[in-house]
């Protein structure tokens, strides 16, 4: 495997799209987790005929078990590392912060600090947030001042910053990608799209946060994944890349989109609840290094990709409504 891939946080929903990718290019994929592999429903590279052949995974926690994993890495020897490993959901970090900075950064901290002493490691992929910038007016680029304004946010800006470090002072051969809003098939179910899909469906309620006048860009996973292949094997170590289409709307035009497509009146649909604390109003990231440097382009739109993601919905409909559709926590 020395030309093969390490994908750490393989069943996150990018993680998962991102083997699947991986594998459809030809490349040898070694994934870990700290979980055991979810359902098939929300694991892509299972959608594919000969996964088995090109794919291996090991139940991994990054907080107890990294002398396993170095293990593995020496074992396997991957020239790329992905990581998309990272204790994720804005709004509960402020519940247990400490449990986000350990897992986000003293963790990953550990992990890099191992990395960095491989002499086959020929790119780090650190799967960063643009959540590090907080609220913002116009375009953002990727030398873009960080002000997080949430525990999550503060947690990836920080291990950002470190790693920046370890790029100065060890030429740690790391890029960084900050993807905008990232959705699609098999996606987990307490996110937006998925969440507002399954609810119109169903007959639920959905809450939504403020009335959705938060304003995002949304990117269909297949585009990201590409995008993330590309740095990965092309990216300039020390640089960082955004990943994202060129438009934006607001949470509640994005729902109503959702409605329209699912024949649910908006506010059968729809409960208004009091907006999350920290919440960023918007955010816009500049594309120009990914799409000049490395040749990237955005190819599903929000009309497609939304119609790719109700079908993958409602063929597994009746598996779906039986699985926990909120965020379940753990350390």
């Amino acid at each position: 495997m020395s030309d093969g891939f390490l994908v750490i946080g393989s069943n996150s929903f990018s993680g998962a799209h991102f083997v699947r990718h991986l594998i459809e290019q030809g490349h040898e994929v070694l994934g870990v987790s700290r979980s055991e592999e979810p359902d098939d429903v929300f694991l892509p590279y299972k959608w594919l005929p000969d996964w088995k052949e090109h794919f291996g995974f090991e139940q991994i926690d990054l907080n107890h078990d990294l002398d396993r994993l170095m293990d593995l890495v020496h074992s396997h020897r991957p020239s790329h590392v992905v990581n998309f490993a990272a204790q994720g959901m804005v709004a509960q970090s402020w519940d247990i912060p400490e449990h986000w900075y350990q897992t986000n950064v003293v963790a990953q901290v550990r992990l890099h600090d191992r990395l960095r002493k491989l002499d086959f490691l020929e790119k780090y992929v650190h799967v960063s947030t643009p959540e590090v910038y907080g609220s913002t007016d116009g375009p953002v680029v990727e030398n873009f001042e960080f002000a997080p304004s949430t525990p999550y946010a503060v947690s990836r800006a920080a291990c950002d910053l470190h790693l920046l470090t370890f790029y100065d002072a060890y030429r740690f051969p790391v890029v960084f990608t900050r993807a905008a809003n990232v959705y699609g098939p098999g996606q987990q179910l307490y996110r937006i799209i998925p969440r507002a899909m399954l609810f119109a469906k169903t007959g639920r309620k959905l809450q939504l946060h403020g009335g959705g006048h938060s304003i995002r860009s949304f990117i269909h996973i297949e585009d990201v994944a590409e995008a993330t292949r590309r740095i990965a094997i092309d990216g300039t170590p020390g640089s960082a890349y955004h990943v994202s289409t060129t438009s934006t709307l607001s949470i509640r035009d994005l729902v109503d989109q959702i409605c329209q497509m699912t024949g649910v009146p908006f506010d059968d649909l729809v409960e208004v609840t009091p907006d999350r604390l920290g919440k960023d109003e918007v955010y816009l990231l500049d594309t120009t290094s990914l799409r000049d440097d490395l040749g990237w382009s955005d190819s599903i739109n929000l009309r497609r990709g939304l119609a790719e993601t109700l079908r993958w919905l409602e063929e597994n409909l009746s598996l779906l409504q039986q699985l926990p559709y909120d965020y379940q926590h753990r350390q």
